[in-house]
């Protein structure tokens, strides 16, 4: 409460315009990783007490005031170098600053004395101020010789206290653990900001640090950039395929769809009746492929044109993401009302926070449905999901944008239906799920069809990403990311048109921008509806990518240091192409 009274009074600038509703939801909302950095604090003096049951004396006494006085200076230092730091970078402090006290005397070069001296006297009137406090109200209280009776009993007692610690670590019980965007509460940044505990973001940040250099470093990065342009410049106007500049879009991002799934792109015709269907009624996309192979990978490619990257997620680092490129800002700026839909637990993998970077108006969760709608061990399954919006649909203010994602279709695949698809194996129970997801969405899309917007409206139905479909299928092979988008609606020029250009989900931003006449830098998308643009789809999984062009196919494996598949006429061309691609990537990733 006190270092975050403090950020506020020394950002005096930024905090004086916030009202006082928003002032108290910074320390409301950031209770929780308040919370979570004091069970952390607590971990190694509840670890500490045990032998102190059994060993008598002042020991522990001693033990705490040393521990508590060196938590306070560092905690200190934390809070007044993150006040300093926050006018200059514009985030909360992270390990960032940690990464320059290999140099100490470039850091004291760049401030001025005044500000070296204002620093330390903050930092030692902080910590003697707090000292002071802890040694006259709760030292006295460690001063006991020891327990003499029912040692074991309250052994026990603190080795349950100590393990129930890991709730309020995690924040909670639920599946996804707390992390910094889960105290993002509105569309004022300095106010997401100021609800962060800064001591548990910059732990938080240094335990799940990134390296310093660039892994996927494979030559001179100029030429990298130059390739990289190569691969997404702009060729030609593209072929429209829109009847209006202006449509209303609705994104329903599905599951777990794969093409192995849907009938018109092979797969089975059994599980996606209702895809299978509407799919002969807009563009359907043939050869598209998704970046990465999670729906925290997919979220920023599909809204940021932003690929997935090996081994790390962007979406989980708001730091970078507030920096990101975006389409909602875009079509903010142009008129647009923005909302994302979402029956799960939106906080899982810091979505919340890359939702709001990104600039969506309204925010919908598992936190808006009746409690007694939460049927699904992620929130609400699908049909409620639908339901729910179909019903705020009924009238709309155009032009609108919104996002529905889907959660059904995920592990455990427990369904509200009776199977339709006989066995107990995890596919069967997965196809089961999906079956049930498109029933859903098959029941909105028929009633969409009936509402006075649909003929003004473009529906974009596409896949977060795949999973494994097959025995012999491997992480890295080509089929786990193809995917199925398909374009509906009565803004659509030419239904019934198959696409059988290359594409990917990062390219979805740019396309729509130009398909809209709208201006947007998205330096790792193409529009691979011009003419003349480059045909390649590039993802990645955890150590490697995979290339895939017109002519080849190169998946790079980088632990082993080369292709695990390398097919085609062109591979050798396609694997320089693909390292080039990456290499940008991490280094753009690195320097956000």
């Amino acid at each position: 409460f006190a270092a975050r009274l403090l950020f506020l009074i020394g950002n005096y600038g930024d905090s004086s315009e916030l009202g006082l509703k928003i002032l108290g939801g910074t320390f409301s909302r950031g209770l929780k990783l308040d919370i979570s950095a004091t069970a952390y604090i607590l971990a190694v003096p509840m670890l500490v007490l045990l032998p102190s049951i059994w060993i008598r004396g002042e020991w522990f006494r001693h033990f705490m005031k040393a521990y508590t006085w060196l938590f306070l200076l560092l905690c200190s230092l934390i809070v007044v170098a993150d006040i300093f730091l926050y006018s200059y970078w514009g985030f909360r402090m992270d390990y960032t600053p940690l990464l320059y006290l290999d140099n100490p005397g470039e850091v004291v070069a760049s401030v001025s004395n005044l500000q070296i001296a204002g620093f330390t006297l903050l930092v030692i009137l902080l910590t003697v101020v707090s000292g002071c406090l802890y040694n006259k109200f709760i030292d006295k209280h460690f001063s006991d010789k020891g327990i003499t009776r029912c040692r074991i009993p309250v052994t026990i007692v603190f080795l349950v206290l100590l393990g129930s610690l890991i709730i309020p670590i995690r924040g909670g019980v639920g599946l996804a653990p707390i992390n910094a965007g889960s105290v993002y509460f509105c569309d004022n940044m300095f106010a997401n900001h100021s609800a962060v505990n800064v001591v548990w973001n910059v732990g938080s940040s240094w335990f799940n640090r990134k390296p310093s250099v660039n892994p996927y470093s494979f030559g001179d990065l100029d030429r990298s950039i130059a390739i990289r342009d190569s691969l997404v410049a702009k060729t030609a106007d593209p072929v429209i395929v829109l009847n209006t500049k202006r449509p209303n879009i609705l994104v329903v991002i599905l599951e777990s769809f794969g093409n192995f799934l849907v009938g018109p792109l092979g797969g089975d015709t059994a599980t996606t009746p209702n895809l299978n269907s509407l799919s002969g009624e807009g563009l359907l996309f043939t050869r598209f492929y998704a970046s990465g192979n999670r729906t925290d990978k997919a979220l920023p490619a599909i809204l940021s044109g932003y690929p997935a990257q090996p081994a790390v997620s962007v979406i989980k680092e708001p730091r970078k993401t507030q920096s990101m490129p975006g389409l909602v800002r875009i079509l903010n700026e142009n008129g647009y009302k923005s909302s994302f839909w979402y029956g799960g637990d939106i906080n899982f993998a810091n979505i919340n926070s890359y939702l709001i970077n990104s600039g969506f108006g309204q925010i919908v969760t598992m936190e808006d449905f009746s409690r007694d709608d939460y049927n699904s061990k992620w929130g609400v399954h699908d049909h409620v999901l639908f339901n729910t919006l179909r019903d705020s649909m009924s009238v709309m203010d155009e032009p609108f944008f919104r996002v529905v994602l889907t959660l059904s279709s995920h592990e455990p695949f427990d369904v509200p239906m009776e199977p339709v698809f006989e066995g107990s194996e995890d596919l069967d129970r997965f196809r089961n799920s999906v079956y049930y997801t498109d029933k859903s969405l098959g029941s909105f899309i028929e009633w969409a069809k009936t509402s006075e917007w649909w003929d003004r409206t473009l529906v974009i139905l596409v896949a977060d990403h795949c999973r494994l479909s097959r025995p012999e299928d491997m992480v890295y092979s080509e089929d786990v990311f193809k995917i199925p988008m398909l374009w509906l609606g009565g803004a659509v020029r030419e239904p019934g048109t198959r696409i059988d250009r290359i594409g990917s989900q990062t390219d979805i931003p740019l396309v729509l921008a130009n398909q809209m006449g709208l201006s947007g830098e998205f330096p790792f998308s193409k529009d691979f509806l011009s003419e003349g643009s480059p045909e390649f789809a590039f993802y990645v999984y955890n150590e490697g990518f995979g290339f895939i062009t017109d002519s080849s196919k190169v998946i790079y494996d980088h632990k082993l240091g080369e292709p695990v598949v390398s097919e085609g006429p062109d591979s050798e061309r396609d694997l320089r192409l693909g390292k080039a691609f990456l290499q940008v990537l991490y280094d753009d990733y690195m320097k956000r």
